[in-house]
């Protein structure tokens, strides 16, 4: 379909102080932002923007405090814009900027849509060695002592309304299903073809509309670590990892944010085709994870936390 990608993700801060310090130590660069908000760029051009929480250029907020504002996807070409155009005409905040394209989700999240920037990416990945197909041979594998996240993989929403969210992302912007939660949550696919989610829609009880966290990729397992080590070394606590998703096979590592949510590193996530049959299960922490770490891992020791520290 003709999402392509995540291109920006806007925050109104109400620490901006605390908001610029944490995403330039999650390993964002520093950009040239607009109307002078503090931009940082992933690797492949894919932006985050802080800005403070009652700055006029941003759009209303879906909960209260420091949260995400404002979501861009990318399209092909300016030539993909047109039939998004005609589809999302009638929704709710609807704008037509000319060259992008601006309306509230169901779940009150201002969607922007634009012809995409985002930069193709090439990086040394070192091979791993398992059973049988010995890839990495007189080299060892890399330690990092801090991640440089590729793009922005995905997102997670607390949703007031599974059925009319889904409905918006798979018939106005062509999102596919992946896997579901029965009467819980969804994961959505930009593409066909493509990594597990770009999206995951959770319906919580007693749980409003919100940001649960983004996430940005890295290249391998061993990133995850270095990223999420780094970011207790400086004092960013964890919310869980590491750990491994068994619906979507990825290794992660949460770290809670000033901005609102979490921020995930991750990789190894299941790339799907149109072969792909979606699966429904019941919602579950043996669903959530395979594994995982609660708390993180010191970063002085590299060994886990102790409950009493």
């Amino acid at each position: 379909m003709s999402i392509v990608g995540i291109e920006a993700l806007e925050f109104g801060a109400e620490d901006v102080e605390a908001g610029k310090q944490f995403v330039e130590d999650f390993g964002l660069a520093p950009v040239d932002g607009e109307d002078g908000a503090a931009s940082f760029e992933t690797l492949n051009g894919a932006r985050l923007v802080v800005r403070p929480v009652d700055d006029p250029a941003l759009p209303p907020a879906f909960e209260e405090g420091s949260t995400l504002r404002r979501m861009t996807w990318g399209v092909a070409d300016a030539e993909a814009l047109e039939p998004l155009r005609e589809r999302l005409r009638d929704q709710p905040g609807f704008v037509d900027h000319g060259d992008r394209l601006e309306c509230r989700d169901p779940n009150g999240l201002t969607v922007c849509i634009r012809p995409s920037r985002l930069k193709d990416v090439e990086l040394e990945v070192t091979p791993i060695n398992q059973w049988g197909d010995m890839r990495r041979v007189d080299r060892p594998s890399p330690v990092y002592e801090r991640a440089t996240p590729a793009s922005i993989g995905h997102a997670v929403f607390f949703v007031d309304d599974l059925e009319a969210s889904e409905r918006f992302y798979r018939e106005l912007l062509g999102f596919s299903v992946s896997d579901r939660y029965i009467d819980r949550a969804v994961f959505l696919r930009m593409q066909s073809r493509g990594g597990h989610h770009n999206l995951f829609l959770l319906k919580l009880p007693h749980r409003g509309a919100g940001l649960n966290h983004v996430a940005f990729t890295v290249r391998d397992i061993h990133e995850v670590i270095g990223g999420g080590l780094a970011m207790n070394r400086r004092q960013w606590s964890t919310f869980i990892g590491p750990g491994r998703h068994p619906i979507s096979s990825a290794y992660f590592w949460y770290v809670n944010s000033p901005l609102g949510g979490a921020f995930e590193y991750y990789t190894n996530e299941d790339y799907l085709t149109e072969a792909w049959e979606p699966r429904e299960m019941q919602h579950s922490l043996e669903s959530f994870t395979e594994w995982a770490i609660e708390g993180g891992i010191d970063a002085e020791t590299r060994r886990q936390k102790k409950a009493d520290a």
